[in-house]
Parts: C-alpha cells; sequence; structure tokens
C-alpha cells in the first residue's frame, strides 16, 4: 500500500503549514504567516474538488498523528498550443515540501510521482517547475531537464 494519498479538505491546515515550510527556505523570502487565515478558505474549497484544476499529493507524518510529513501540489492549464506541447495542457508543479524531521526517506518523491501520475491522466503534455539546487537532484532523476529559462520540464 503506498504511503501517499491525495490531500482532503481537511488537510488544508497542514497543507499551509508545509507550504510555509518551503517558504521559510527560500532565501529572502516573507515569511509572515499573516496571509494563513486568508489562505485557508480558498485551499479548502480547491482540495474539496475532486475533478479540478488542482491537485496535492501528501504523506502522513510517521511520528506525529495529524500531521504531515510531506506535500507536493499542483495544477493543471491550458496555454496555446506549440510543437513541443500540440493540445496547449501544462502542468506546474509548486510547493513541494517536506518536514525537516522527515527528509531523506523518499516522501517528496513519491509524492512526486503520484502528481506526475496525476497529470498524465489528465493528458498533460509537459510539466514545469522552478528548482532549488537542493532539489534539482531529485527533479533530474524524475526526468526534468533545464530549459533556457528557470524553470525544469519533463516532457510526458
Amino acid at each position: 500500500m503506498s504511503l501517499v494519498r491525495r490531500a482532503t479538505a481537511e488537510d488544508a491546515a497542514e497543507v499551509l503549514r508545509l507550504r510555509q515550510v518551503m517558504i521559510d527556505s527560500l532565501p529572502g523570502a516573507d515569511t509572515s504567516t499573516d496571509w494563513h487565515p486568508a489562505g485557508l478558505a480558498g485551499l479548502r474549497a480547491r482540495l474539496a474538488e475532486p475533478d479540478g484544476g488542482f491537485a496535492a499529493f501528501v504523506v502522513d507524518h510517521p511520528d506525529r498523528p495529524g500531521a504531515l510529513a510531506a506535500l507536493v501540489a499542483g495544477t493543471v492549464e491550458y496555454r496555446i498550443g506549440k510543437p513541443a506541447n500540440p493540445r496547449g495542457v501544462s502542468g506546474y508543479v509548486f510547493s513541494v515540501a517536506t518536514d525537516p524531521d522527515a527528509r531523506r526517506r523518499g516522501y517528496a518523491r513519491a509524492c512526486m510521482e503520484a502528481l506526475l501520475e496525476w497529470f498524465r491522466e489528465r493528458g498533460v503534455g509537459q510539466v514545469d517547475l522552478t528548482a532549488s539546487p537542493d532539489a534539482e537532484p531529485l527533479y533530474a532523476s524524475l526526468g526534468f531537464g533545464r530549459t533556457p529559462d528557470p524553470f525544469m520540464r519533463l516532457m510526458l
């Protein structure tokens, strides 16, 4: 049985907490949490839409009941097609985060693999993300490559 599951509306507060873990790791980031109350309602609504263009995949924390250990979120978007993606259906990955005490256990990889499968099921032709230097080896091992812009891309 997989450790990964799709996040639900009941996970919204923990999803926000892990997003903040990711934000806090960025150089020069605004680490304020004042935005959490405003973001919580919208996130709950998006997580409650099983067929929408947004999904988050999570792993429950093995040592802290009710907490999440890892998070990966993504959206499906339409952009006018191009030669490498004629249908114009693109995926975007964001909020890849693992609790500091749960790192190096394969949780982020497992969540990324679940999100990539979700993208494939929706006919996504390319997936973009912005990679930190620490995370780039994970993404490269999943098939992402550098592009001329700061994104990495995986052609599905």
